[in-house]
C-alpha cells in the first residue's frame, strides 16, 4: 500500500492565504509517500510546505508559477502504476477529456493528473484514470468562482488504485472513492 496525494491550484497567495485549516489537520508528516502536483503553488514558501509533509514531491509548472524550472509534464511510476502530470492550461479545450486522454496516450501512462480547472473530476477512461484533484484552497479559476477546496488521495496497492476524494463543503469534509483495477493484459 502506497499513499500519494494530489493536490494542485492553491494560487497562494493570490488568490487565497493558505490550505483550509480542517485539510491542513489531516495532511500530517509520515502518513504520505509521495506528493504530486500538477501545478499553480505559486510560491516557494507552499513547496516548502508540502515537503514537510513527504520529501518525494513532484511538481509540473502551472501558468503562475514564480518557479520556473518546474517541468510541463513528468512521468513517473508507484508500485505497478505509471503516473503522468501535466497542469492542463496547455491541453485545449481546458478539461475537455478526449484532449486529456491524448495527452494521456501520448505519456504513455496508467493514471494522469491535471489541474487548471479548479474542478475535482475523475473519469475511467480507455483502460486508465484521469484525475484533477481540483483546487486544494479554493481558488477561483477564469471558468468559475464556485470552487469548493479538494485534494485526492490514492491508496495504491498492487493492480488496484482507490482514488479518496476530499471535498471541503459548507465546513465539512465530505470523502468519496473511485475504485480502479488494472488489467495485467496492458503492455507498459
Amino acid at each position: 500500500m502506497v499513499l500519494v496525494l494530489a493536490l494542485g491550484d492553491l494560487h497562494v497567495p493570490h488568490r487565497a492565504p493558505d490550505l483550509p485549516a480542517k485539510f491542513k489537520s489531516m495532511l500530517v508528516p509520515g502518513k504520505i509517500q509521495h506528493v504530486i502536483c500538477p501545478g499553480n503553488l505559486c510560491i516557494k514558501e507552499v513547496h516548502d510546505y508540502l515537503k514537510t509533509l513527504c520529501p518525494d514531491l513532484h511538481i509540473t509548472r502551472g501558468e503562475y508559477d514564480e518557479e520556473m524550472r518546474y517541468p510541463e509534464t513528468k512521468t513517473l511510476t508507484i508500485g505497478q502504476f505509471k503516473l503522468g502530470l501535466c497542469h492542463g492550461h496547455q491541453v485545449i479545450p481546458w478539461g475537455d477529456l478526449d484532449s486529456l486522454a491524448m495527452l494521456q496516450r501520448q505519456l504513455d501512462v496508467d493514471i494522469l493528473v491535471t489541474g487548471h480547472t479548479h474542478q475535482f473530476t475523475a473519469y475511467k477512461h480507455e483502460g486508465g484514470v484521469v484525475i484533477n484533484p481540483g483546487s486544494a484552497t479554493g481558488a477561483y479559476s477564469s471558468i468559475t468562482y464556485d470552487v469548493n477546496p479538494s485534494f485526492v488521495l490514492m491508496d495504491i496497492d498492487g493492480l488496484r488504485v482507490v482514488v479518496y476524494v476530499y471535498e471541503l463543503i459548507d465546513g465539512e469534509v465530505k470523502v468519496d472513492k473511485i475504485d480502479f483495477k488494472k488489467t495485467t493484459t496492458a503492455s507498459h
